[in-house]
């Protein structure tokens, strides 16, 4: 199949940057998206041009690193999928595909299709993490969870963090991507002691970097893993609630 991309140039961060048109001929429909990259890569190497610049790591939808956004959808015309596990069978010999890196004032382009996702590290320094002694592997293990909060907190655990839902978001907000972070710990007997710290820690890191959630519900939509808005809903349950506990404990003292 032959493809004509528009991809989004830009040597450096702060410089400017623009749309570039390449041609993709001979690409088979069983290759990945990124695996056409490659193609096209080779190619603009042999012709001493500079390679597109984009992130790449498992090519398993597991590391998060590939997100791009591909004629304006996070991940491309696939729900429920990664990049890195996009097939050019979803396009059309002779389709136009516009490439580009992740739109969010948060994340500033390093080079080409490359952004600063540090901000969302930011937010997991801040509590993304327990520091209650559990025991060993096989001693956390023993500790009765609940099914249902098992389930949930699996799904929430499932997140890459990618950045799509920062990226679908028409306020740039990161709510979903905290939220799976937060809540799946939250969830469970282990996160409990440390619940309303890394509540409070987490929401007001993100709040530094990222906009508001207006409940779009676009971060649903674009999030490879299929991550419920409901976890937004219960993260600001607990900062509600830990917002609370600080106040009466401050009273108290």
């Amino acid at each position: 199949m032959d493809v004509t991309l528009r991809v989004w140039r830009q040597r450096g961060p702060g410089e400017p940057g623009e749309f570039k048109t390449y041609e993709a001929g001979g690409i088979s429909p069983e290759a990945s998206f990124l695996e056409m990259l490659d193609t096209v890569n080779e190619r603009l190497t042999e012709a001493g041009d500079e390679p597109i610049a984009f992130e790449h790591d498992c090519r398993e939808g597991i590391c998060g690193t590939c997100g791009l956004m591909i004629n304006g959808q996070p991940h491309g015309p696939q729900l429920g999928t990664a990049t890195c596990q996009l097939h050019m069978r979803k396009f059309a010999s002779g389709d136009t595909i516009v490439i580009e890196p992740w739109r969010a004032s948060a994340f500033d382009v390093l080079k080409d299709l490359i952004v600063d996702r540090s901000p969302l590290d930011h937010i997991i320094e801040a509590g993304g993490f327990i520091t209650v002694p559990t025991g060993s592997a096989p001693d956390a293990n023993l500790i009765p969870v609940p099914r249902d909060a098992a389930e949930a907190a699996m799904d929430a655990a499932s997140c890459i963090g990618c950045g799509a839902c920062v990226a679908a978001c028409p306020n740039s907000a990161a709510q979903l991507f905290a939220a799976a972070k937060i809540t799946h710990l939250n969830l469970l007997p282990q996160g409990q002691p440390e619940r309303h710290r890394r509540t409070i820690a987490m929401v007001e890191m993100m709040e530094s970097f990222f906009g508001s959630c207006t409940n779009h519900a676009e971060c649903e939509t674009a999030c490879p893993k299929g991550i419920s808005i409901d976890t937004i809903a219960i993260m600001n349950r607990d900062y509600l609630a830990a917002k609370v506990a600080d106040r009466r404990m401050a009273a108290r003292s």
